[in-house]
C-alpha cells in the first residue's frame, strides 16, 4: 500500500541584497521601494504560496572598510514592510527575521502580536541570534555573545515572549455596552518573568491575537540550532540542496522531536531554493550559466576570494590565476559582517584545495568562485522543476521550499504561472487557500493559551 502524497509548502523570499540578486539586470527593480514589495507579495499570493519571507540586516556589511556593493541599497525595517503588506494582501503569511541578541522580549512580542492583529493571523517570526561584534557596535551593549550564551538568551527570549502572548487568554474583552463592562478580568496581560537574561514584570498591552502566537521559524544549522528548532520552532530553514543531504538533515531534525513530546508533523523543514526556467532543459542550463556570470562579476569574484584570503586582492586579475600567497589568519577580518567568513574555519586548507581545483580545471579566480559558490537549485523546464520539487518532498528530503528568485520584483512571475499549475495538476499543491491564518496554510494547530507552550515542553 503506497503512502498518501504529501502536500508541498511553498514560500517566497524577497531577495533584497544577497549573492543571489542580479541587480545589474535590465529587468531588476528597486529593493527598497514599496511597489517592489507589493508586486512580489501579490504574485506569491496569486500562486497560493504559504508566506512571504523577509531577512534582516542590522548593519551594512563592509569589505576593507567600504560598504559591500550588494548592501548599498539599504535594509528597510522588517516590521514596517510587513505591516504595510498586510494591507495589500489577504491570505499570504508574513514572516520576518527578528534578532534575539539585540532586542527585548516585550518590544518584539508587542510588534508580532500587533502584526498578527493587523493581518488577521498571518504573522511569523524567524528567531535568529547575532554572531559578530561588528553588528553589535550599532547597539548600546556592543560586542556579541559566545555561541552557547546566544542560544541560551534566544531560548529564554522566546519563552518570555510566549509568556507575554499567553498573558491574555482571549476571552477577557466583554465590551458589554448595556452594563458598561469592557474587561472581564482585571488581571489580563499580567506577567512576571525572572531568569538568567531577563527579569521583567508588568502588563502586556496587546490582547490575544488571532493565532495566539506567531508561527516560529528557526534558521540555525549547528547542533545547537537543530536542537533549538526541535524544542521550540514550527518550521526550520535548511541550506541543503541535494536529495541525499536533504534527507539526512530531515531525518536528523525530525528524530529530535520525540524528546520534547512532539510529533514529526509539528516541525516543517523548508530549504531555500533558487531556480532557472527555460523552454527546454538545455536552454535553462545555458541561461543558468549566464545568470551565474551575472551574479559573479570580476569584482564580486575578488571580493569573495577575500573572504578566505583575508587580504586586499583588488590588484589581481579576476580572469587570472589564484594568489600564490597564503591567507592571513587573524582575529580581525577584512570582510566585516559577512556570514561566509564563518564557513571557512581553516582558510589555509581551503586555499590549498581551491588551488588544486583551479589547476585541475584550468579555472581563473572568477571561474573558481562561479563553480564553488551557490548554484541554482532547480534548472529546467517547468515540468522538470515541478517534478524535481515533488520528488524531494515525497522522498522526505523537505516539506517544501522557500524560493529565492534572482530578479526583484518580477523574478517569481514565471514560476507562479508555469510551475505552480503543474504541481496543482499533480494534486500536491493547493488551488485555493482553505484557511485564513498562516497556521492554517502550514497545517499547524492553534496554540491554546497556557497549554503546550514551547517553554513548558523544554522544561519537561
Amino acid at each position: 500500500m503506497s503512502k498518501p502524497l504529501k502536500q508541498i509548502h511553498l514560500a517566497a523570499h524577497f531577495p533584497g541584497v544577497n549573492n543571489t540578486t542580479v541587480w545589474s539586470d535590465p529587468a531588476a527593480g528597486s529593493h527598497i521601494e514599496f511597489d517592489s514589495f507589493v508586486r512580489f507579495a501579490r504574485t506569491a499570493e496569486r500562486a497560493k504560496f504559504d508566506f512571504l519571507f523577509l531577512a534582516e540586516g542590522l548593519r551594512l556589511r563592509e569589505q576593507g572598510g567600504k560598504i559591500y556593493d550588494l548592501d548599498v541599497v539599504g535594509r528597510p525595517d522588517t516590521f514596517t514592510v510587513l505591516a504595510a503588506l498586510a494591507a495589500v494582501t489577504d491570505r499570504l503569511g508574513l514572516t520576518g527575521t527578528i534578532n534575539s541578541t539585540f532586542n527585548e522580549p516585550y518590544e518584539v512580542a508587542r510588534q508580532f502580536a500587533s502584526l498578527d492583529h493587523l493581518s488577521g493571523g498571518r504573522s511569523a517570526w524567524n528567531v535568529v541570534t547575532s554572531w559578530d561584534a561588528f553588528t553589535g557596535e550599532n547597539f548600546r551593549r556592543g560586542g556579541f555573545l559566545p555561541q552557547e550564551e546566544r542560544y541560551s538568551r534566544a531560548k529564554e527570549f522566546l519563552a518570555t515572549a510566549h509568556e507575554l502572548f499567553d498573558s491574555w487568554r482571549g476571552d477577557e474583552i466583554i465590551a458589554d455596552q448595556a452594563s458598561g463592562t469592557f474587561l472581564g478580568d482585571a488581571k489580563a496581560g499580567a506577567f512576571v518573568h525572572q531568569g538568567q537574561h531577563f527579569d521583567i514584570h508588568g502588563r502586556f498591552n496587546v490582547p490575544r491575537s488571532p493565532q495566539g502566537r506567531p508561527v516560529i521559524f528557526q534558521a540555525g544549522d549547528s547542533d545547537e540550532g537543530r536542537e533549538f528548532a526541535a524544542s521550540e520552532a514550527d518550521a526550520i530553514f535548511s541550506r541543503y540542496s541535494t536529495l541525499k543531504e536533504g534527507r539526512a538533515f530531515y531525518t536528523d531534525v525530525k528524530s529530535r522531536l520525540a524528546k520534547y513530546g512532539r510529533r514529526p508533523d509539528q516541525l516543517l523543514i523548508l530549504p531555500s531554493a533558487t531556480f532557472v526556467l527555460g523552454d527546454t532543459d538545455e536552454e535553462a542550463a545555458e541561461l543558468a550559466h549566464e545568470i551565474r556570470r551575472q551574479q559573479v562579476s570580476g569584482a564580486t569574484a575578488l571580493k569573495h576570494l577575500e573572504f578566505v584570503w583575508n587580504r586586499d586582492l583588488s590588484g589581481y586579475d579576476p580572469e587570472g590565476p589564484l594568489p600564490e600567497a597564503d591567507p592571513v589568519v587573524a582575529e580581525e577580518h577584512i570582510s566585516r559582517g559577512r556570514a561566509q567568513v564563518r564557513m571557512y574555519r581553516d582558510p589555509v586548507a581551503i586555499a590549498r584545495e581551491w588551488r588544486q581545483l583551479a589547476e585541475a580545471n584550468k579555472w581563473s579566480i572568477r571561474d573558481l568562485v562561479i563553480n564553488t559558490g551557490n548554484r541554482q537549485s532547480f534548472i529546467g523546464t517547468p515540468a522538470t522543476v515541478a517534478r524535481t520539487i515533488n520528488d524531494f518532498v515525497q522522498a522526505d528530503a523537505s516539506d517544501g521550499f522557500i524560493l529565492v528568485p534572482h530578479i526583484t520584483p518580477g523574478g517569481l512571475d514565471t514560476f507562479a504561472d508555469t510551475v505552480v499549475p503543474l504541481l496543482q495538476e499533480q494534486g500536491v499543491f493547493r488551488t485555493e487557500y482553505e484557511g485564513t491564518t498562516l497556521r492554517d496554510h502550514l497545517g499547524l494547530a492553534h496554540p491554546d493559551a497556557g497549554t503546550d507552550a514551547p517553554a513548558e515542553r523544554a522544561a519537561s
